[in-house]
């Protein structure tokens, strides 16, 4: 497992062929890569190496985020920015899926990936054969160093680049290595967004269970006091929750999760399912449960927000175990939820 397929110094990759750049990618990707995916690196590789050529700093392929399952296409860094580039090879035109694509990468960079957290964030959607460019450098509401994305053809992902630095110009140098390296870390203002979002709600309003509700609440309480006793003691305790189909394991699972999810306590937690289906309609439902919830309260949420807050503490085990295959630290939470463990 690879934080990303291939990285190196802007300088040296400018000057290496593309046949040795899609060389070492392939050699890093786990599955095979076909004809069309090595003809879209070819051409990722010479605009980049066309945009790049006055430049120095890092750049990435396929980078990827922790815990979140995604891959950048490519992720450079220059000065104080990290450009965070999606490339759609052949598009006439900047499609909103493709633009939530690249602000979602952003977003989970900016809200989960450590070194991100006060990098000046740049999210860029290339649409190689589009007519025309639309250079517009502007934050976010939040004040929070997150660019809204920038909308480039071939030709122009130079100015883009350029256009950025000189506006958001510092001194402070990111260092790539331990950019490279940084861990799965939640910021503070997407805890506390998790954490409003079930002041008001619960989970019993989302999943439906035929379990009664007395043996629901005694289970949980019991893991509850089996949490609090590992904290005091300072010990790692494993619990097996066993029911029929429909008992409420799942609902038991997020119920737990979403009790201990206050990071000053020390008992932080997320809910992991090898269910893919499974986490998206959680997320998916969590999420415009939480939009509905602020509509109605007369503010404005997107759903890029809404999700981030959502991806906190309910995550695919797979992406979870992926990224401690490469982090040798710790992980962030301190209490892990498998929901049908057997799958990881």
């Amino acid at each position: 497992m690879l934080n990303s397929y291939f990285k190196d110094d802007i300088q040296s990759f400018i000057k290496k062929s593309r046949e040795e750049i899609i060389g070492e990618i392939t050699l890093s990707n786990q599955f095979d890569s076909n004809r069309n995916q090595n003809k879209s690196w070819e051409l990722q590789i010479y605009i980049l190496q066309e945009a790049l050529k006055s430049y120095t700093g890092t750049i990435f392929f396929e980078f990827s985020i922790p815990r979140m399952g995604k891959r950048v296409d490519a992720l450079v860094i220059i000065e104080n920015a990290v450009f965070v580039i999606e490339f759609k090879v052949g598009e006439k035109k900047y499609h909103n899926i493709n633009l939530e694509q690249v602000w979602d990468y952003a977003l989970d960079l900016k809200n989960f990936h450590k070194p991100s957290h006060n990098a000046l964030l740049v999210p860029i959607l290339v649409a190689t054969e589009a007519d025309h460019s639309f250079i517009e450098i502007s934050t976010t509401s939040h004040n929070d160093n997150l660019l809204l994305p920038i909308k480039v053809n071939q030709h122009d992902l130079q100015e883009a680049i350029e256009s950025t630095l000189v506006f958001f110009h510092g001194d402070e140098q990111i260092l790539s290595k331990e950019y490279a390296a940084g861990s799965y870390s939640p910021t503070p203002t997407i805890v506390e967004a998790a954490l409003n979002l079930y002041r008001t709600h619960t989970v019993d309003e989302i999943t439906r269970s035929d379990a009664e509700a007395k043996n629901l609440t005694e289970t949980t309480s019991l893991i509850s006091e089996v949490i609090r006793k590992a904290q005091i003691e300072k010990r790692k305790i494993i619990c097996f929750v066993t029911g029929v189909p429909g008992a409420g394991k799942t609902l038991v699972g997020l119920k737990v999760a979403t009790s201990h999810l206050d990071e000053e306590n020390g008992n932080t937690s997320v809910y992991l399912s090898g269910n893919g289906p499974l986490v998206a309609i959680l997320q998916e439902a969590l999420a415009r449960d939480k939009i509905k919830n602020e509509k109605e309260k007369g503010s404005k949420l997107t759903k890029g927000k809404a999700r981030a807050s959502v991806k906190t503490f309910i995550q695919n085990i797979h992406h979870y175990r992926d990224a401690y295959l490469v982090d040798p630290k710790p992980p962030y939470d301190h209490v892990a939820i498998f929901d049908e463990a057997q799958r990881a």
